[in-house]
């Protein structure tokens, strides 16, 4: 960790995306004390019944502006931003993201955890595997089949919205939970982005196998998901 003389010593930065809000706080590494935060509002859109979205720019503004608040606060305490020594994020987990690698721009809403549209897929799943079993796939990925979980909102988005599928014909579609289109967008994003995400969202894909830690092949076909579309998974405290 590097040499810090600041008044609260090394600080340590965290991203919390929330389902209704997204906020930024600033701890003292050593005291666990917040020294500044900020906290904004994310509205939630409904286009039918059991289906809930959200705007993953409105997301990625309000974490920018979040970012800039509690270092604005930070300074205005005499704190230098450079005493921050890290950052970590949290987030909504199953919410599913997918964008143009090329221009960063959404190709949908986001399609939230608790969105239920899928829920007739689940049905549709259940007649083609043994004993209608939603444990299926468990020995695999640890999950039962569900709408909770980002496979089958990703599967719905390629079958359902077409400049989703000519994207990923045309190999520039990126998807990731709310971490991976975060840290995208905040390393770069068209621009040298980084395309990561880590073992804790992957797993709640359906998509990572929990024995490897990494995307399964078998997963990937079950639900017709290319794999070049996924993001790289990190362990959860590595840079």
């Amino acid at each position: 960790m590097p040499v810090v003389t600041g008044k609260y010593g090394p600080l340590v930065g965290a991203i919390d995306e929330g389902t209704s809000s997204a906020r930024f706080l600033i701890f003292a590494a050593h005291t666990r004390q917040v020294v500044a935060s900020h906290q904004i509002q994310i509205s939630n859109a409904y286009p039918q019944e059991g289906w809930v979205e959200q705007d993953p720019k409105e997301i990625l503004t309000a974490v920018q502006q979040c970012i800039e608040k509690a270092v604005e606060k930070l300074q205005a305490n005499g704190v230098e931003p450079s005493d921050i020594v890290a950052v970590g994020i949290t987030n909504q987990r199953e919410t599913t993201v997918v964008w143009d690698a090329r221009t960063g721009e959404p190709l949908h809403n986001a399609i939230v955890w608790l969105d239920a549209r899928t829920t007739s897929t689940v049905d549709e799943i259940l007649e083609t595997v043994p004993n209608k079993s939603l444990n299926y796939l468990k020995p695999l990925c640890g999950l039962p089949i569900s709408p909770y979980f980002s496979a089958l909102k990703l599967h719905w988005l390629m079958e359902n919205v077409p400049r989703v599928r000519q994207a990923i014909d045309e190999k520039h579609c990126c998807f990731g939970t709310v971490d991976t289109w975060l840290i995208w967008n905040l390393t770069g994003g068209k621009d040298g982005g980084i395309h990561i995400t880590d073992v804790t969202n992957a797993s709640r894909t359906m998509l990572m196998n929990i024995e490897t830690l990494q995307w399964d092949p078998l997963l990937c076909r079950f639900f017709e998901i290319p794999m070049d579309l996924l993001p790289e998974i990190r362990s959860s405290s590595e840079v």
